[in-house]
C-alpha cells in the first residue's frame, strides 16, 4: 500500500515563501510520475505542478509558473514544493499524488494519479 505524507503547510504573509515536502512510502517511488494538487473551500481540485519519474521534465499550471518549483530526491523518496510570491489565492489545502501505472500526458487529470495524500494547509494573508 502506498503512503503520501505532506508536511511544511503554514500561515505566511502575502509575498513569502514556503517549502512543502511529500513522504512516499514504498520502494518504487522512482517509478512514477508525482504531482501537486490543492483544494481551496468551495473550488475544485487545482493542478499546480508534475515532475516526471527522473525528475528531468516538469510542468506547471500558469497561475503558479515561476513562483513555485516542483523537485523530487528519488533517494528520499520524497517530492517538494518550493513556493515563492504566494498571494491570497494560493491558499488551499496541497496534496500530493502519484501517478497511475501506465499513465501518460494529461497531467492536470486528478483521474491520472491513483493515490492521494491526506493534504497540508496553506494560508497567505494579505
Amino acid at each position: 500500500q502506498v503512503q503520501l505524507v505532506e508536511s511544511g503547510g503554514g500561515l505566511v504573509q502575502a509575498g513569502g515563501s514556503l517549502r512543502l515536502s511529500c513522504a512516499a512510502s514504498g520502494r518504487t517511488f522512482s517509478n512514477y510520475g508525482m504531482g501537486w494538487f490543492r483544494q481551496a473551500p468551495g473550488k475544485e481540485r487545482e493542478f499546480v505542478a508534475f515532475i516526471s519519474r527522473s525528475g528531468g521534465s516538469t510542468y506547471y499550471a500558469d497561475s503558479v509558473k515561476g513562483r513555485f518549483t516542483i523537485s523530487r530526491d528519488n533517494a528520499k523518496n520524497g517530492v517538494y514544493l518550493q513556493m515563492n510570491s504566494l498571494n491570497p489565492e494560493d491558499t488551499a489545502v496541497y496534496h500530493c499524488a502519484r501517478r497511475r501505472q501506465g499513465a501518460s500526458g494529461n497531467y492536470p487529470l486528478p483521474s491520472t494519479y491513483a493515490y492521494w495524500g491526506q493534504g497540508t494547509q496553506v494560508t497567505v494573508s494579505s
